[in-house]
């Protein structure tokens, strides 16, 4: 019988069932807290991959509560489509002048998103993300989208605390906020075992995007405290202070990405 393989990603069966990710289209909806921050720019080209632009200063970061489908059987068993993730988006200036996002740490509690974003070029490691959810009632524990709600997200990598947040509402509308507002240029490069003293070729990918669907954004005034790893290199990003912060419901569908040409 001849292997007819149609396995998207390892491992490679002729059934292509036990796949980690299918392919494209992937739709996600999630529940996010997006804090709007400050950084220092001295380190930009130690983040920044060269030709790629440089640090403006600005960035921002995202706590995810996401599900995810393809074609609608995750749905039924959600513990292949649901995990949270903690995505640090920074704005660069590209050589032209305009603006973009890059995103430089992103942390997954999720094997089945952790492919999916390196595919796209999203460098994603595990992390553990836990964020307030907001519910439709009139209840403490519900955290109602209204002025003097409170929240909070926080991140630990490998048992230790990274990064935490906390908001109160506004109770006025919010902005969209990093990725949720400009294009972010992904980085994809695979080592070659076959060669292990070379580098990676990098390639620079833009998400093909579909369907995106947002549920209005609420305004929060935050906090965000970023503490010292033995390995992650956040801190590359200096002192991080707050700006704004918006939560709220988004919806979008990736159904592939393309290289960035010049002068994008």
């Amino acid at each position: 019988m001849e292997f007819a393989l149609t396995s998207f990603t390892a491992p490679f069966t002729a059934s292509g069932r036990a796949a980690l990710v299918p392919p494209p289209p992937w739709h996600y909806a999630g529940w996010l807290i997006n804090v709007a921050i400050t950084c220092e720019t001295v380190n930009s080209q130690r983040i920044i991959p060269p030709g790629l632009g440089r640090l403006t200063g600005n960035g921002c970061i995202h706590f995810a509560d996401w599900q995810a489908t393809t074609d609608g059987r995750e749905m039924v068993d959600p513990v292949y489509a649901q995990y949270r993730e903690t995505i640090v988006i920074v704005e660069i200036e590209r050589p032209d002048g305009s603006l973009a996002n890059f995103c430089p740490f992103i942390w997954v509690d999720q094997d089945i998103s952790l492919l999916r974003g390196l595919l796209q070029g999203w460098p994603k490691k595990f992390g553990s993300t836990f964020l307030t959810r907001s519910m439709p009632l009139e209840h403490p524990a519900a955290a109602p989208l209204r002025a003097g709600a409170r929240l909070g997200a926080s991140l630990c990598v490998k048992d230790r605390r990274l990064v935490s947040a906390a908001l109160e509402l506004t109770g006025n509308p919010g902005p969209a906020l990093g990725f949720l507002a400009n294009k972010t240029i992904g980085t994809v490069g695979w080592p070659d075992l076959t060669a292990p003293g070379n580098s990676p070729q990098l390639r620079w990918l833009l998400p093909d995007i579909q369907d995106k669907v947002a549920s209005g954004w609420h305004e929060a005034a935050a906090t965000i405290t970023v503490e010292d790893h033995p390995v992650e290199e956040l801190s590359l990003l200096g002192a991080v202070r707050a700006q704004t912060a918006s939560v709220g419901w988004i919806g979008i569908t990736v159904v592939g990405a393309r290289e960035l040409r010049c002068g994008e």
